[in-house]
């Protein structure tokens, strides 16, 4: 599609040309069709009732196209779009003249001419705009000898809007010249003349017999396992590697050449593929006020973004990190000026300030994301979890319910399955909170289970990037510990969709794939830079496990509605239990405090499978 700034001059002057266009057309096509019904001769009696009646498609064309806008600058030149109002607009005129000629008692010309002559000038009107289109797609390619010569691994619809976003980059920085796929079926297919010349076993031949030195992974649903691979085998070509972001990635814009980055360890490791299930997150998101606590976290930032993409009818941010709620609105509204209603500087602690926000904003939805995730931190300050993670969430999710939000939505994770943990037992407790709250008020509040995220704030892998980048050590706890991983965009894609499907009280596990160990991570992230890193095992710290479990040796999890998300029944917890924790107690008292609560009703009933569902059943 060809779209540039118009003056009215210029659009003028292009709607003349258009107009011109189809009126020859019209006019060329009624003499053809006259002229191959009297096989190869126009006698000159015809010219007269020819000309009239071709007066009078162009006037009946013109008006039709009036109506439609078709030269009133509504479509864009050459879109799919003008196409169907072009065709539109000479059929219309086609079948009336059809009609006109045959209710008349003296036919101008054979009945057959409108309908032979429209078809012939609807053919020679997209003939002209294709043409055209050609010629200024052409004129905005680049000069070709100063680009890199690239192939594009994937020949899907990414790779074909990447395509014609590098010939038309001014910049002209990549010059494609082949296509790999491993698909049998795209072998012969060329897409902007770029064919696709094989699959992933023929990376090192591609890259020979085109010249070219970069490979481009352009398959944003291809998991971490595939772009491994890709990469590897482009690696060993001597060649160099490049990605698309993911599929959670892209949600807010089409491709562009400037998408086109290094591999990161979060590509290598963290991608999965993700079902989308966009119908059902829009139905409760669009159009209903949506609050996030924690809005400037890791989890919370992206949960922000992903969900201004669905278009709530207002979104409220609330964090008490007044510089992480000035990157969140910077990052999804380009302006960050904080002087809009929609970021909420307040702390959950607050019991008081809670219920004059919801007093006042009113939310339909909550995703409550504020909490303390540091597990070493915690295990030295264990009354700060009670205070942030279990009272703080018990009056967000009391307050909810008692301004009648319908959806609930409580981000916990894998170490409350089980937990040996401070972290794990608040998290649990705040699961156990949300059920009995469910339970009482059977409004649809959830818990959202997931492992560790890639890339997010002060996570395992930025710190093992920092170590290696400052030419020091990898500290490892353990060299058998294991972790689930999984890309920040992506866990929060599948939470949003977990939300839609969830019952009342029910946790929603997170399929997050295979675990993966950290030292491999380590080793990862040190090959990734560059570096040559030595790994020191420094032991399991208080609290933490040696394998991470997403579900607790007497839950079963069962996976009803999605197949990347499991449902697990959680006991309800009398909020009175909770008033009974002394945070301010000795560390070791508050951490027996906390795993009695996680012990009480640990026994989760097994969630019921609906009669119409065929559950597959996960330990």
């Amino acid at each position: 599609m060809i779209a540039r700034p118009q003056t009215p001059y210029s659009a003028v002057r292009r709607a003349v040309k258009q107009f011109s266009t189809d009126g020859l057309a019209w006019i060329a096509g009624l003499a053809a069709a006259l002229w191959l019904r009297f096989d190869f001769g126009l006698p000159a009696l015809r010219l007269g009732p020819l000309l009239a009646v071709a007066l009078g498609a162009v006037t009946l064309h013109a008006l039709v196209g009036h109506r439609l806008y078709l030269y009133r600058g509504r479509y864009a030149f050459g879109s799919f779009e003008e196409v169907r109002g072009v065709a539109f607009a000479a059929s219309t005129t086609m079948l009336t003249l059809h009609v006109v000629i045959l209710s008349v008692p003296i036919r101008p010309v054979p009945a057959s001419t409108p309908l032979i002559g429209g078809t012939l000038a609807l053919v020679l009107m997209l003939a002209a705009r294709y043409t055209r289109r050609v010629q200024l797609e052409r004129t905005l390619r680049h000069d070709i000898r100063g680009a890199t010569p690239v192939v594009l691994f994937g020949a899907g619809n990414a790779a074909s809007q990447l395509l014609r976003a590098m010939f038309r980059d001014t910049c002209g920085k990549y010059l494609p010249v082949g296509l790999l796929d491993d698909d049998p079926a795209k072998r012969h297919l060329r897409i902007c003349d770029v064919p696709v010349l094989g699959g992933r076993e023929q990376v090192g031949a591609v890259l020979t017999a085109t010249g070219a030195r970069t490979v481009i992974f352009a398959v944003p649903s291809g998991n971490a396992r595939l772009i491994r691979e890709v990469r590897q085998k482009t690696l060993a070509a001597g060649a160099a590697f490049k990605v698309l972001p993911s599929v959670a990635e892209l949600l807010d814009h089409r491709i562009q050449v400037s998408d086109i980055r290094d591999a990161e360890v979060v590509d290598l490791l963290g991608r999965h593929q993700i079902e989308t299930g966009v119908a059902e997150a829009a139905t409760y998101v669009a159009g209903h006020r949506v609050l996030v606590t924690g809005a400037g976290g890791s989890i919370g930032s992206e949960l922000c973004r992903q969900i201004h993409r669905y278009g709530p009818a207002e979104l409220i941010m609330l964090d008490r990190d007044e510089s992480a709620l000035h990157a969140v609105q910077l990052a999804i509204h380009r302006r960050a000026l904080l002087d809009t209603s929609d970021v909420v500087l307040a702390d959950i602690r607050d019991a008081e300030c809670v219920r004059r926000l919801f007093a006042q904003y009113r939310p339909d939805v909550v995703f409550h994301a504020a909490a303390l995730k540091h597990l070493p931190l915690l295990e030295q300050y264990p009354g700060e979890a009670v205070k942030t993670n279990v009272w703080g969430t018990l009056t967000v999710l009391q307050t909810a319910a008692a301004h009648g939000v319908q959806r609930f939505v409580n981000i916990s994770t894998d170490k409350a399955a089980d937990p040996s943990s401070v972290l794990g037992y608040s998290k649990r407790i705040t699961e156990r909170l949300t059920a009995h709250v469910a339970l009482a008020s059977g409004l649809n509040y959830v818990s959202v289970r997931f492992g560790n995220v890639l890339g997010s704030r002060g996570s395992v892998l930025t710190t093992f990037a920092a170590q290696v980048a400052a030419g020091s050590s990898v500290t490892v706890t353990h060299p058998d510990a294991t972790r689930y991983f999984m890309t920040v965009q992506e866990a929060v894609q599948l939470t949003i969709q977990a939300a839609a499907v969830g019952r009342p009280g029910e946790a929603l596990v997170l399929d997050m794939g295979e675990p993966v160990r950290i030292a491999d991570l380590a080793q990862h992230v040190a090959s990734h830079i560059g570096h040559v890193a030595e790994i020191v095992y420094t032991g399991l710290r208080p609290g933490e496990k040696l394998h991470e479990r997403l579900f607790g040796s007497e839950e079963f999890g069962e996976r009803l509605r999605h197949p990347l998300i499991s449902h697990v029944g959680v006991p309800a917890l009398d909020p009175e239990r909770v008033a009974e924790l002394n945070p301010w107690a000795d560390p070791d008292v508050v951490l027996a405090q906390l795993a009695a609560l996680c012990e009480v009703g640990r026994k989760a009933p097994r969630t019921t499978v609906e009669p119409e569902s065929e559950a597959v059943v996960t330990r």
